[in-house]
């Protein structure tokens, strides 16, 4: 996250700016989004907790640490994208006031010989780069003149837009780093497809729930994704036939489903789809081979998660409930963490390349909203727009942001099933 003034840089875990008003260069990106995870890696939100008091149980100790491992990857996405904006600040020579990992409160800080605070501050769930700022009112103390050419604000557009969008490209990167990684430490993804569409989901109450279909069945019959949608939607109301297959089951069986209607006329039976394959490691057979596999899986990966932005927003009256904050996260994160080390490579490339594409967004409090405000400056022959209308736009978006942080914040940690327990 970007901040004009003593007011943070944003990071992409930031629900509150450290300083009201926001600055028309201010972004914040939130850590909330829908979670794209493709296979062999499934993302459960919550998984089985006894809680017992006192003693706790000895499984404990491994959600501990999965936990902390989940938290730590966060930790460094949060490091890495504000790095980003912070060197590239750096190499174009402007002035840096801040670097915070955290908002809130200082717990420590230092400063170094040229005068930049380093902090790590109460709330481990955000973080940010500041610059100086005529506008900010501890800049009198600071000895810069307003038109010193070193703040970011008098900078020309093209460094600007460098120290904005350095943030995305540093997570982008780190992205890559992580499946390049994985690549050398466990191989990289082969799928095998196999016969029928897998249903990862179902919806309780919906017509495929009443027929008796459970996550994990397979359609075998079903000729494609695509081809059993289209099915799917052209029968409203009749009788399909699906043959099934079920892990617990020796041999398939017939359920019959009558789709539902939808508002626009066309049938649905409440499942999630997805091609059925098998997912083995490949070794590779050198440094150039991990190089190309790494670069197949971030295109891959980068795809699966384009296209599921692509249909939160097109559905999102559907999807909204799977909009994750910070809590659910670092829980979806433990439960990979627990399940294999692997995974959690996964979990990492997938949070940075979600959060990149989000923030990139031409949204107030986003990077892309202060990256849209740079384009219009751009439009109108670099007449930058009246500072009042700036700080309106960013601010009501950094209130939105907010209040839809601390929701999911209250939601995702009611929805925690040792939380349920105690209730």
């Amino acid at each position: 996250m970007l901040h004009l003034s003593f007011h943070p840089l944003s990071s992409r875990f930031s629900f509150l700016p450290s300083k009201f008003p926001v600055t028309p260069s201010a972004s914040h990106l939130p850590l909330f989004k829908p979670i794209s995870l493709p296979p062999p890696h499934p993302l459960l939100l919550s998984s089985p907790c006894r809680r017992r008091l006192p003693p706790l149980p000895a499984a404990d100790l491994s959600v501990f640490q999965s936990v902390t491992e989940a938290s730590a990857v966060l930790a460094a996405i949060i490091v890495v994208h504000e790095s980003g904006h912070f060197l590239a600040a750096s190499l174009l020579r402007i002035r840096i006031s801040k670097f915070a990992i955290g908002f809130g409160p200082p717990l420590a800080r230092f400063f170094s010989s040229s005068g930049i605070e380093f902090s790590l501050r109460s709330f481990p769930l955000g973080g940010y780069v500041a610059f100086p700022d005529a506008d900010d009112p501890e800049f009198p103390d600071s000895g810069v003149a307003p038109d010193d050419p070193d703040l970011l604000r008098n900078r020309p557009l093209p460094h600007r837009f460098l120290v904005v969008s350095a943030g995305v490209v540093a997570n982008l990167a780190f992205a890559y780093l992580v499946l390049f990684s994985q690549c050398l430490s466990f191989g990289a993804a082969a799928r095998q497809p196999l016969p029928g569409v897998l249903i990862p989901e179902v919806r309780p109450l919906s017509a495929a729930a009443v027929a008796g279909i459970l996550p994990g069945d397979v359609i075998l019959d079903a000729p494609s994704v695509y081809g059993l949608v289209d099915l799917i939607k052209s029968s409203p109301g009749k009788s399909i036939p699906l043959q099934i297959s079920r892990k617990t089951l020796p041999n398939p069986f017939i359920v019959n489903v009558v789709p539902d209607t939808d508002s626009d006329g066309t049938g649905r039976i409440g499942v999630q789809l997805s091609p059925n394959f098998r997912v083995t490691r490949v070794r590779p057979a050198n440094i150039f081979e991990a190089i190309r596999f790494s670069g197949v899986e971030f295109v891959a990966l980068s795809a699966t998660i384009l296209e599921g932005l692509k249909e939160t927003f097109l559905n999102f009256s559907q999807t909204a409930g799977k909009v994750a904050g910070p809590v659910a996260i670092i829980a979806t994160g433990a439960e990979v963490a627990r399940s294999s080390s692997d995974g959690l490579f996964q979990f990492a490339a997938v949070i940075n390349l979600n959060l990149a594409v989000i923030n990139l967004l031409p949204l107030p409090a986003l990077d892309g909203g202060t990256l849209a405000l740079l384009l219009v400056e751009a439009a109108r022959g670099g007449q930058k727009l009246p500072r009042e209308l700036e700080q309106r736009i960013m601010s009501s978006g950094v209130l939105v942001v907010l209040m839809l942080g601390l929701i999911l914040i209250v939601r995702d940690t009611l929805n925690l099933d040792f939380v349920k327990e105690m209730l």
